[in-house]
């Protein structure tokens, strides 16, 4: 699903007040954590992530990871917090999904 600017907009003003859900450390992005990303994306379909100053990751490997492992988009990267979306599969956890598919 590729996004317009009108839909990353309508997003990126949702995910301004949230607080980061995940942070990667000096342990880095690893398979659990990618288990567990995937699973509140489900849930949620927009979070944020901070990556800590004390990780070797670097932002743009981490926003390529996600894309490519779990197939969510990067809505934006601001600094070292990266804000991913992923509509759902499942009819009940369709908040965002149902707005960004209507603008």
């Amino acid at each position: 699903m590729e996004l317009r600017g009108k839909q990353k907009q309508y997003l990126k003003k949702e995910a301004h007040h949230m607080n980061p859900l995940f942070q990667v450390g000096k342990g880095g992005l690893n398979e659990e954590m990618l288990y567990q990303i995937g699973e509140a994306l489900e849930k949620r379909e927009l979070l944020k992530i901070a990556l800590l100053q004390n990780t070797d990751e670097e932002t743009e490997d981490v926003a390529a990871t996600i894309e490519e492992k779990l197939q969510a988009i990067v809505v934006q990267q601001i600094g070292r917090t990266l804000v991913l979306f992923k509509p759902s599969s499942k009819e009940k956890n369709r908040r965002y999904s149902t707005v960004v598919e209507k603008i």
